[in-house]
């Protein structure tokens, strides 16, 4: 098989450019067709769509990598024919039925406690509550700009179920950020192991690992694009 396009999907609270320190990274070892989606987060449908039409310009292999949220998103759209594989980054793998606010429920992350609706139904990390609830592992300067330019969701795809789970018909990878407090890594532990991932790492990481350990993240992509040749 030919080396995989790999196509990165953010989570709640940013855009594709959270994949920053990911994608040079990804460069500087050979890999030429690099895409990251921008999704509007207004529900998963909508998300889901928008990822699969970036996915169907492909033409060849893809391999999608899915950051918090982006974990669900490729979890819905990933069951397209070219789509070889998926690598979840700290990330929901709702399994068929399941929202995020189910998986949540199993085992609640603090940093829950710090999020709030504003009147059109947006869902807003506090500003003074993102570094430690999103990423308490990076500079404050940097945390300062995530917080500020946070790409806030609609509560709808918070609640929305997964229909067709791809990684029960996809190999997956599975990157547990031990130090999470957005998602609990125990509930990230128990997706991983239910998906049967073909590879697991944990890294001491915050829920923005994708920005704190670029390195590692990538040469989990790297493992699963061998894995696939």
């Amino acid at each position: 098989m030919s080396t995989p396009t790999i196509v990165l999907v953010h989570g709640f609270w940013g855009g594709a450019a959270h994949w920053a320190k990911v994608i040079p990274e990804l460069r500087r070892r050979g890999y030429g067709d690099l895409h990251a989606v921008e999704n509007p987060l207004t529900s998963l449908a909508d998300d889901a769509a928008r990822t699969q039409q970036m996915i169907k310009q492909v033409d060849g292999p893809v391999l999608l990598v899915g950051h918090s949220y982006g974990g669900a998103v490729i979890t819905e759209a990933g069951d397209l024919p070219n789509v070889v594989g998926l690598v979840y980054v700290a990330a929901f793998a709702p399994d068929k039925g399941e929202s995020l606010a189910s998986i949540g429920e199993v085992v609640p992350a603090p940093g829950g406690a710090n999020i709030a609706p504003d009147s059109d139904g947006y869902l807003w990390i506090r500003q003074d509550k993102f570094q430690e609830s999103f990423c308490q592992d990076l500079p404050d300067e940097e945390a300062l700009v995530m917080a500020v330019t946070q790409k806030a969701p609609l509560g709808a795809a918070y609640v929305a179920p997964v229909t067709v789970p791809a990684w029960r018909h996809k190999p997956a990878w599975y990157q547990v950020s031990t130090e999470d407090r957005m998602i609990h890594p125990d509930n990230q532990r128990r997706m991983a192991a239910r998906m049967e991932a073909r590879k697991v790492i944990e890294l001491p990481a915050a829920h923005a690992s994708l920005a704190s350990q670029p390195v590692p993240i990538v040469d989990l992509i790297d493992e699963a694009v061998r894995d696939l040749s």
